[in-house]
């Protein structure tokens, strides 16, 4: 999680400290991870394709469109892969209740022999969930260090600052925002979808990127509720 880290290199010998000070995120508002170094992320998550079951006209047509894609950025991106063990008991579960609000005997019984299948392939062989995601970033251009009259000024109007911050903010999110349209529209001319995570979305993968051994498994959600557009 490269691009999750200002390029700022903190001295890490003293581990009495909080680890919190060792991560760079300072907040996660509107959709967008802000860094302490004031830079912004937003993360994508995409749809993966079957590239070995196409022909190889196709699979040359994607490298070659894949190429010009990265040619067109201006900018660096970062491609994160998160693999975890897949827990199926929540799958396992709503079978189950599909079963119980069965009237056949039949539909009863094919729900059955279906759940004990998949039961049976994962006991066998252990089955990883693969997500794939964009980081894009955007890097304000501002000065680190304002000059002993701004410091006075910010002082005795501390308003104002505030609102200059605000409207700075929104500029920097609309620029983002078009770097993200970009790498949508992209990616989608290769038959890859995309969605911007959310807050909530957010705070998970990165807790379950700083915490693996808490979200070890990946759990089967209702892909009706997961919009890829």
């Amino acid at each position: 999680m490269e691009l999750f880290h200002s390029k700022n290199k903190q001295n890490k010998q003293n581990s009495g400290l909080s680890s919190q000070k060792y991560i760079d995120v300072e907040e996660i508002k509107n959709d967008i991870v802000v860094l302490k170094n004031k830079s912004l992320r937003s993360v994508l998550l995409a749809s993966s394709i079957n590239f070995d079951l196409k022909s190889s006209e196709e699979q040359e047509a994607i490298i070659a469109g894949y190429q010009n894609f990265l040619n067109s950025l201006d900018f660096p991106i970062q491609v994160m892969i998160s693999s975890k063990k897949l827990d199926i008991d929540p799958y396992l579960s709503l079978l189950n209740d599909q079963k119980k609000k069965q009237t056949e005997e039949l539909m009863r019984l094919q729900i059955s022999e279906y759940s004990n299948f998949v039961k049976s392939l994962t006991e066998v062989s252990q089955i990883m969930s693969k997500r794939f995601y964009v980081v894009v970033p955007f890097y304000p251009i501002e000065s680190q260090e304002g000059g002993f009259f701004s410091k006075i000024m910010d002082t005795f109007n501390p308003k104002q600052k505030i609102t200059e911050n605000i409207e700075m903010f929104e500029t920097y999110k609309n620029q983002l925002w078009q770097r993200v349209d970009q790498i949508s529209a992209g990616l989608n001319s290769l038959g890859i979808k995309t969605t911007t995570l959310k807050t909530e979305e957010l705070v998970e993968l990165l807790y379950s990127s700083y915490n693996p051994s808490v979200y070890s498994t990946s759990v089967i959600k209702d892909l009706d509720s997961v919009e890829l557009g």
